[in-house]
């Protein structure tokens, strides 16, 4: 399965635990998360939730190799696929979500930090988009959260160019809390989930719901527009020429594509 999850404390932990390919995220893995998450709606033990990865490294998204094995693609019940469960799960969790973050964390490792409420990063981290290089557009509402924490000009350079930035910069643009040395990153996120879980959970719930409560529309309706475009996107003959690049270990040729 490479998730693994446990709950002590009032802390339910969810952990990228597949080091040897870096941590690619499978449809498999994608369920698991979502389940867990789905469970810890109604579980009155959980009332944090902490999502790691390894010192090493998040996780590199998306395992292509399984992507295009089990894609996500048009056509009935393409909407319940794994990946857009875990997306749903995470944009409307109830309790609040705290995310340590050390090395890459590409394309969703990045987009799910959106969804989370305190974001730490180590100073090893690196975060990218790459939809765009992969013939794709964004997921989980990243296309309008992004631009509205960052502005439209910050955004559009890291969605649209897809390269990789540093947890410093990520600071700096609000979308991590804090940076530390990656020795230190694990304990500081489990100290802070220990201290969400010893408060009031009615007044963390009710907290987080206000905060949220204007964009829940919005949210909905974006990861519904990209989920359909990102659907479509991925049976088209850019993203089979970013995938067979990928595979064959070359530079894609977008040239000969409109």
């Amino acid at each position: 399965m490479s998730i693994r999850t446990g709950i002590e404390q009032g802390i339910l932990t969810i952990e990228f635990d597949r080091i040897d390919k870096k941590n690619a995220i499978t449809a498999a893995m994608y369920q698991a998360m979502a389940d867990a998450l789905r469970a810890a709606e109604t579980d009155r033990n959980v009332r944090a939730i902490l999502l790691l990865g390894k010192p090493e490294i998040f996780t590199a998204g998306n395992d292509l190799e399984d992507f295009m094995q089990r894609p996500p693609t048009a056509g009935e019940g393409a909407e319940q696929a794994p990946v857009f469960q875990f997306l749903y799960q995470i944009s409307h969790a109830t309790k609040p979500i705290v995310a340590a973050v050390s090395g890459a964390a590409v394309g969703v490792g990045t987009t799910m930090l959106l969804h989370c409420d305190l974001v730490y990063a180590s100073d090893t981290a690196k975060l990218s988009l790459p939809f765009v290089q992969l013939g794709l557009c964004p997921e989980a509402a990243s296309s309008l959260l992004l631009p509205r924490l960052v502005g439209y000009q910050r955004a559009a350079e890291k969605l649209l160019l897809g390269e990789a930035f540093s947890a410093q910069e990520a600071l700096e643009m609000g979308l991590v809390t804090r940076v530390l040395p990656v020795a230190e990153l694990h304990d500081f996120a489990l100290q802070q989930a220990r201290k969400l879980a010893a408060l009031p959970a009615s007044s963390l719930r009710e907290t987080k719901r206000l905060m949220k409560a204007g964009d829940v529309a919005a949210v909905e309706k974006q990861m519904a527009d990209e989920g359909t475009v990102f659907r479509r996107m991925l049976v088209a003959p850019e993203a089979k020429e970013a995938f067979a690049a990928f595979f064959q270990k070359r530079r894609p040729d977008f040239m000969k594509f409109e």
